[in-house]
């Protein structure tokens, strides 16, 4: 079989299995495969598909046929730019949470000093390392519950030459007594009884840890507005991700403990995804 047959055969077999970019997916995994790039495999697409190839080609096509992740089956993924390492610990950055680290890094840029930055519930450390790399703070740190997320983003901190400090914490926890000009949060805000509901991408693959939000889905947000705020330094701005639905919620939870200048940034589909705040 040609290189062309088997990606065709690639893309029919995750048709089958219910992958909505099946023709995507069957192309990277093809060229993760092979080792050959797009321009490369116009040129070759006729010739035969090498026998190592297919073996390594069908082993990833079975994965994700089992509804693996594409970002877990080649371990890495794109985010502002960056390259960051992804396992079954973390979530797989997500575009829509690039508008949250874009918001951040105007903030840091209007500032009259550098900041200190903490990144709470950091997973994959794609937002604190994203700050690092491209905003100039003072410092960033970065917390997670997790061991084993806490050790995938220490890999991508070194990956990424990034300067950030990870502490293994429950949230506020092993905080005691430090400040921040900004605090940064990707927070788990899925109700509980929605995750059954979910693609088997995410429901059987991602860490539920940092999916289940609690039974409205806002239980981290009442924990980081309320428990967070004497670790904001006055002047201070805090940077959420939420659900689609969750911004007038979010809010109120927000103006209840005594934030103000409180908005809401929408994603480019014109959805509420990010609240901000300033004490």
């Amino acid at each position: 079989m040609t290189y062309r047959e088997w990606l065709t055969l690639g893309m029919e077999r995750l048709r089958a299995a219910g992958i909505e970019e099946a023709s995507l997916d069957a192309w990277y995994l093809l060229e993760r495969a092979s080792g050959i790039s797009r321009s490369r495999y116009y040129l070759v697409q006729k010739d035969p598909f090498p026998e190592e190839a297919a073996e390594k080609f069908q082993k990833l096509l079975a994965e994700r046929e089992r509804r693996v992740p594409l970002q877990q089956i080649l371990g890495d993924t794109e985010f502002m730019g960056l390259t960051f390492l992804v396992n079954e610990h973390v979530l797989t950055p997500r575009q829509d949470t690039e508008l949250l680290v874009e918001l951040a890094l105007k903030n840091l840029q209007c500032r009259t000093s550098p900041a200190r930055v903490l990144d709470m519930c950091t997973g994959s450390g794609c937002i604190a390392v994203s700050l690092a790399c491209l905003g100039k703070p003072a410092s960033v740190t970065a917390a997670d519950l997790s061991e084993e997320a806490l050790q995938v983003a220490k890999q991508n901190a070194e990956k990424n030459q990034a300067a950030v400090h990870f502490i293994k914490s429950d949230l506020f926890q092993e905080l005691v007594g430090e400040t921040y000009d900004v605090i940064i949060s990707n927070p788990p805000y899925i109700p509980s009884n929605v995750i059954p509901g979910l693609m088997p991408e995410v429901r059987d693959h991602e860490p539920h840890m940092a999916l289940d939000g609690g039974a409205d889905g806002l239980d981290f947000y009442r924990i980081l507005a309320q428990e967070g705020r004497p670790y904001l330094a006055e002047g201070g701005s805090v940077f959420y991700e939420i659900g689609y639905d969750q911004g007038e919620a979010v809010s109120r939870i927000l103006e209840a403990c005594g934030y103000h200048e409180i908005a809401l940034h929408k994603d480019l589909n014109g959805l509420d995804r990010v609240v901000s705040a300033e004490k």
